[in-house]
């Protein structure tokens, strides 16, 4: 996904009819076209702004079967969560998800262990039953003692034994980025910065869409049988430009996260600890730890949530009522802010579907599909695929998903194996080569490539050692980065892992950007003034007290191309 390709995927989307043309850019929109592609259908997607812009590169970054649901009783969905979990893991992208043990500690004696126990039981058997989830370890009864020893941070008043279990993690942005290029290699066409101004429609009927092109300016008409709208949060904005009255709406919830230095929580293992209104989670994340999240309801702007300074304080406080050593606000590297969509149905009925993913047909062409989790975006794309394929009058193959691993994940395994002797090849530390594989699955090669072609990609960017130069001149290159903030946010995460936020790496990166892109020195100029001063509006919406300074706050730095 090249800076060519964009163009050329949009005009061949405006030249011929697309049998499913999915809107939204995130995991499960991006889902969807890889579904949508996978069954032999002609499909298009388009996003308005980045890939995985929204929800779905501000999520906790775990996968995971959702053990809190167990006690509501949610069984099914725990089942099926788990299934994909396993999925992942195994088939689907090895390269990307991976195990990580999590601490429950217990604050009861008696009652509380047979209780939670139980139900961490019957999640790892829920998990093995799946016939995908042998590879993780089983749950563990810890002693106070044997918890401490594995978690040193936690106060020892904080607990008198803990259960230790399994699920797994992955990098939401990147992940979504591998989807999109999976489609676009099995055909799909993709183009980011391209949002829907308007339907097409004959008569009732949706036959496609107005599609801006807010880089190179022009509009483009795409027709499509049927329109899948898969806009997350913006759900009700996108169901607005055809004046329908959907069957239900989305509402957004806002959660927080805090990125600290790994050596300020000092522990073997992550965290989960019960709060008054839901679970807080420490999550080990590389050389640092994410702790999050919140929940509180958001009707302001939805591209940009603010995280407030009482966001802020309450993560932190709810923290340190178990560690040893408490955090402060100079602690924190990195705070970000997402949005989950969540159903709200006008009936008794629907209103019940908040945890729950829904696939609507409100009019002839156009299907929607809407809230989930983001470890069951596969079953959320073929429910929506499959919903679309009643419009199309025609036989359609079943979904295939379930066989489709991402790019990277073939090979990945033997490329791991031999990484020893990959790094001495290329004259890299191994550690360099397991951050590489660990990221890339076995497109790693590609990269290498890079650093062989001009060794100084091979060097660390300054200001964030943990990436390679090349990993910047790679997202520009081959994974649609059109802008600074692309590469510094999502393709990788250096806006949330260094206390500059990025600012120090902004001009190397965008340099190892121009050339790839055609920037000229202007234009390098602009982009790091943009980052610099939405880093800057970012660290001033975070003093302030409440939303609604937080986010007139934030908006004191515009998009740099506005939508």
């Amino acid at each position: 996904m090249g800076p060519a390709q964009r163009a050329e995927a949009l005009a061949a989307m405006a030249e011929r009819e697309l049998d499913v043309l999915v809107v939204g850019g995130g995991v499960v929109g991006a889902g969807t076209a890889l579904d949508a592609v996978t069954r032999g259908l002609a499909t298009g997607i388009v996003e308005a702004r980045d890939w995985a812009s929204g929800t779905s590169s501000r999520s906790s970054k775990l996968i995971h079967g959702g053990l809190r649901y167990l006690e509501m009783l949610d069984f099914a969905l725990v089942r099926e969560a788990l299934k994909e979990r396993g999925l992942l893991l195994e088939r689907l992208a090895p390269h990307l998800v991976k195990p990580v043990p999590f601490l429950y500690p217990l604050r009861h004696k008696g009652w509380e262990r047979v209780y939670a126990g139980a139900g961490v039981a019957l999640y790892d058997a829920m998990s093995v039953s799946s016939g995908h989830g042998r590879g993780l370890p089983v749950h563990r009864h810890l002693t106070r003692g044997h918890a401490l020893r594995a978690a040193p941070c936690l106060r020892r008043d904080a607990l008198v034994g803990a259960l230790q279990y399994y699920d797994a993690q992955m990098d939401d942005a990147r992940f979504v980025a591998g989807l999109v290029r999976t489609a676009v290699a099995y055909g799909a066409l993709a183009a980011g910065r391209a949002p829907v101004v308007g339907f097409l429609r004959e008569g009732e009927r949706v036959v496609g869409a107005r599609v801006e092109d807010v880089e190179t300016g022009g509009e483009y008409e795409i027709r499509a049988r049927q329109v899948v709208n898969a806009t997350g949060v913006w759900t009700d904005d996108t169901q607005g430009l055809i004046g329908e009255r959907g069957q239900f709406h989305v509402r957004a919830s806002k959660g927080i996260h805090l990125v600290v230095p790994k050596d300020r929580i000092h522990s073997a293992t992550g965290l989960i600890l019960r709060t008054e209104k839901s679970v807080l989670f420490v999550i080990p994340w590389g050389r640092h730890w994410i702790v999050g999240t919140t929940d509180t309801e958001w009707d302001l702007d939805k591209a940009h949530p603010a995280a407030s300074s009482a966001d802020i304080d309450y993560l932190l406080a709810r923290v340190n009522s178990v560690l040893a050593v408490p955090l402060t606000r100079d602690d924190v590297e990195g705070v970000y802010a997402g949005l989950r969509p969540l159903l709200a149905g006008e009936s008794e009925a629907t209103s019940k579907l908040s945890r729950e993913h829904t696939v609507a047909h409100p009019v002839p062409g156009l299907v929607v599909v809407a809230g989930g989790k983001y470890t069951t975006y596969r079953v959320m794309a073929k429910d929506a695929v499959d919903e679309a394929v009643h419009g199309l009058d025609r036989r359609v193959a079943e979904c295939v998903t379930e066989d489709v691993p991402l790019l990277g994940a073939e090979g990945y395994r033997a490329l791991w194996n031999a990484r020893a002797g990959i790094a001495e090849r290329a004259g890299l530390h191994v550690a360099r080569i397991e951050h590489l594989l660990n990221r890339y699955g076995s497109m790693a090669e590609e990269l290498l490539e890079l650093v062989a072609a001009d060794p100084g990609l091979g060097r660390p960017l300054t200001g964030a050692d943990d990436y390679l130069r090349a990993e910047i001149v790679y997202a520009a290159s081959h994974e649609d980065a059109r802008h600074l903030d692309d590469v510094l946010t999502r393709r990788t995460r250096i806006s949330i892992e260094t206390f500059d936020r990025g600012t120090r790496s902004a001009r190397e990166c965008a340099e190892l950007m121009a050339p790839v892109l055609g920037w000229d020195k202007r234009r390098i100029a602009r982009e790091v003034e943009h980052y610099e001063k939405r880093v800057e509006a970012e660290r001033e919406s975070q003093l302030q007290p409440d939303d609604l300074t937080a986010d007139a706050a934030r908006l004191g730095a515009p998009d740099i191309v506005p939508i």
